[in-house]
This record gives structure tokens, sequence and C-alpha cells, in this order.
């Protein structure tokens, strides 16, 4: 349930309203914006009258919310959410650029990668540490040596770092790590959710390959019920019946994650059709719907790369690449955010 308050409302007879929904055991979502007050709330709302509730004289409507996401639900927070990360912004009115190899393999490697794409513009780097493969045959990352050549990267470039998490048992190795990521396969993992709630960690949360936007923003939700609410949607692509690419970048869940939630949306064009051609024309549509940034696979000899090396652009490439996003980003009025 929603209550929307009357502008100026005395914060005495709020704070009245308040304890009375806490007596009642209901979780409250308070959210004040420039000319409206939104008090959200969250537990077995089905015992409220609502007429009683807008019967109070600071009550301007009272509004039932029939989707189950609460606290990702734009209607309890109208305002975009804005994460700051290592003094970066990301979410409305900025743009942030991730960039780096889909697998951390050597720190001659990550090194030249980092210097490469930060030169670039880009904001972030990006890179695998753990990497869940498919066949257990396949790579499968360097693991804790891999989240240490990040973290040497980082200190030699300032650039801050964002890395994929597997299981909750690894939490502990990610302390320096300034964005934990979600990969798709883990959207669902809720024992995981869970733990990255209880941290205090910005999350960069994938959508699943074959999920719908109602299980995608649910999955947010676990993380922000758990009291983080510094949490990242990344649109990457979903399963179709189409074998000429990898996955089918949805660019409708751009706008439409922006309608449902106030929660920043990222786009990754180079696990969406998994080739490196098509990240260019996936960007300058990511940017042209609405997203507040891209994540983008960038390797110093893709030919080489121990993973999904077919979508990975080379540096050069990348640097042509940030330069139409740089002017596009320019174009819908955004700033680009560097390091």
């Amino acid at each position: 349930m929603v209550v929307i308050l009357k502008p100026n409302a005395p914060k005495e007879r709020i704070d009245n309203l308040l304890n009375h929904f806490k007596d009642m055991g209901l979780s409250i979502n308070y959210s004040e914006g420039a000319n409206t007050t939104i008090i959200g709330l969250i537990g077995d709302t089905s015992r409220i009258d609502e007429s009683d509730v807008a019967a109070y004289e600071i009550v301007e409507r009272v509004q039932r919310v029939s989707e189950p996401f609460k606290k990702v639900n734009r209607k309890f927070h109208p305002k975009d959410s804005i994460i700051e990360v290592a003094g970066r912004k990301i979410g409305e009115g900025y743009f942030n650029v991730f960039a780096g190899p889909c697998s951390v393999e050597s720190e001659e490697q990550i090194l030249m990668v980092a210097e490469s794409v930060k030169k670039a513009g880009a904001s972030f780097l990006r890179g695998g540490a753990f990497k869940p493969r498919t066949s257990p045959y396949s790579f499968q990352g360097l693991e804790a040596d891999g989240l240490k050549l990040l973290l040497a990267a980082k200190r030699q470039t300032g650039m801050p770092i964002v890395t994929e998490i597997m299981s909750e048992k690894h939490l502990d190795l990610f302390a320096d790590v300034d964005i934990i990521q979600v990969g798709a396969r883990n959207m669902q993992n809720f024992m995981l959710l869970k733990e990255l709630g209880r941290s205090n960690k910005p999350i960069l949360l994938k959508r699943g390959l074959s999920s719908t936007m109602e299980e995608f923003l649910m999955s947010a939700e676990y993380i922000c019920a758990g009291g983080n609410e510094n949490v990242m949607l990344c649109e990457r692509g979903i399963r179709t019946f189409e074998t000429m690419i990898r996955n089918n970048l949805d660019i409708s869940a751009v706008p439409l994650a922006k309608t449902l939630s106030h929660l920043p949306i990222i786009v990754d064009p180079s696990h969406a059709a998994g080739r490196r051609d098509m990240i260019d024309p996936l960007s300058r549509a990511a940017i042209a719907a609405g997203a507040d940034g891209l994540m983008i696979e960038a390797h110093n000899n893709p030919r080489c790369a121990l993973c999904d090396g077919a979508q990975s652009l080379d540096l050069p490439q990348f640097d042509s690449v940030m330069e139409n996003i740089s002017r596009r980003v320019a174009f819908e009025g955004k700033q680009l955010v560097t390091a």
C-alpha cells in the first residue's frame, strides 16, 4: 500500500501516522521528494481500511500496489535512485561504461586492458575472477588469484572494479571489490541474494537467460528487502529461438524497467549478441532507450582469449566504440562519467 501525503504536512502529524503503522507491525519505506511525500507500507496490509487512512487530514490519497515487488517499485520511490560508488554516480543523468576482459588471465593482460579502457573513457574496470561456465571442462577463472590481480589493477589505475560472485561463501574475498556482480545464472540463487542483502556492497544484478521482468525485479527485491538498496539492474539479453546470435537483447526491458522501478539499469551488449561486430549498434540502441550505462568486454588479444573472445572488442575497437558512445550520451543530455 502507498500513502501519498499532502504538501507541507506537519512533521509531528507525519510521525504520529508512521508510529501508527509501525504499531501494526508494518515495514515503512519513506520517500520525501521536492513536491511529494510517499509512505510505502510493506507487510500484511489486507487488514488496513483505506478509508480510515484517507481520513487523516495530512493524507492526500491511498493506493494499493498490486505488483509483488515493493522496495524496487517506482510507486514506492518515484525519484530515480542514484548510487554512488568510489566517487562516481550511477543513475539518471549520469552514464557509466564498465569495461574489461571477460576473464582475468594474467597480471600483464589485466593491467594493459585497465590502462587502455581508462584512457578511452571507461569509469569502471570489469573482469571475471570466478567464471560460471556451461561446461565443467571450460576455463573457470583464476578465482582468488584473479581477484588479487584485479585489485592490483585498481591500485595502479585508480579504477574501481566490478567482478562476479559465485557463492555466498566467497563474500569475504570481495571486501575490497567496489561492485559485486550477480551473473545471469545466479539471478535466482536466493541464498546468495539474501547474503548480499545483508551486505553494504553495491550490487549489479544481471537478468537471467529466460527470466521475465517480474522475476528479475523480484530478485532485486530479495537484495533490497535484506536492507541493501544499492542495486543496479543489468539487461544482458534473453534466450529465444534465434540461433544466429548468442542471445537477443531485450531493448524494451530498459524503458520497462524505468517505468516499473527506480533502480539504475545497465545494458551488456557483449553477452547479448555474442558478436563483437554488434556491440556498437546495440550500445547506440541502449543509450537511445534510456540506459544508465553499458558493460562492454574488451581484451588486448581477443583471438587468444581464454573466455568469450568472439564477443570481445580489441583495444583499438573499444576506443572507436567509446567515441560513438561519448557523442550519443552527450546528445541524450547525460554526463559521461570517466575515471
